[in-house]
């Protein structure tokens, strides 16, 4: 955490250079893809609108990715681990996934209606009574986009190591639906994870735009590692202990 509260807060002229060209390639991309996206969504076909534009997100934020293994090609539970906001764009350009995320997220108007067109299922932690409707809603998007990712560790790590991981965020698997397979993903950072993690005091805000004053390439890894099997995929419990035992594996290799 320290790496992070030491970093510096200023940004030069080039940076914000670099930030403003980034957004405004990102507003256009934005502007391109939304009419489009509801046009396929009129015509009820396949929609590969959101997986466009954050591809498209990924590649302006200077993202250089490179992958290993392959991903389930239909009725994919992604378990990852969670870095930083590139985590997203980066992991649904490549595999079309929707994600996961918690019900806080789904008070801020932009942002939600954002979060909808890739099929987002928004999760109260602490709401019981939803988790019949949370269940279905994971189920639908698992349905609709062929993969569904959930961050386990519940907030981002330095991308050095893994946090504990909350075995509450797979309730809406148990039991695991039909003809899903359960596969975790590593995000690898490598020697610069420290520095692009969003950790400790930093804002949200002040991340996305350091990371877009960058001259360099953020370079990832993603690797698909083996769908679980077998006693692993017991319950929760024991889905979350053995994803995190393959990826930290991974991590160390």
């Amino acid at each position: 955490m320290a790496l992070a509260l030491a970093r510096p807060r200023t940004v030069s002229a080039l940076g914000w250079l670099r930030i403003t060209l980034r957004l405004c390639a990102m507003l256009v991309l934005l502007l391109a893809c939304v009419p489009l996206y509801y046009l396929h969504r009129l015509l009820r076909i396949h929609n590969p609108w959101p997986r466009v534009f954050l591809g498209g997100v990924a590649w302006i934020a200077g993202i250089s990715l490179t992958y290993h293994g392959q991903k389930v090609q239909r009725g994919a539970f992604l378990l990852a681990n969670h870095v930083s906001w590139m985590d997203i764009p980066a992991l649904a350009w490549a595999s079309g996934t929707a994600f996961v995320a918690h019900d806080g997220l789904a008070a801020m108007p932009l942002l939600k209606s954002l979060c909808e067109m890739n099929d987002t299922v928004f999760i109260a932690r602490h709401d019981r009574a939803s988790i019949a409707k949370q269940i279905a809603d994971v189920r639908t998007a698992l349905s609709d986009t062929g993969a569904l990712t959930v961050f386990p560790e519940g907030t981002t790590g330095d991308g050095t190591g893994l946090l504990p991981f909350k075995s509450s965020l797979l309730s809406a698997i148990e039991p695991i639906p039909e003809g899903i397979a359960v596969q975790p993903v590593l995000l690898d950072y490598g020697s610069e994870a420290a520095e692009v993690a969003w950790v400790g005091e930093e804002h949200g805000l002040d991340n996305f735009l350091r990371i877009l004053a960058r001259s360099r390439p953020v370079r990832l890894s993603l690797h698909f590692l083996d769908p679980l099997s077998g006693a692993a995929l017991t319950n929760r419990k024991t889905i979350a202990a053995a994803a995190r035992e393959e990826l930290l594996q991974a991590l160390t290799r």
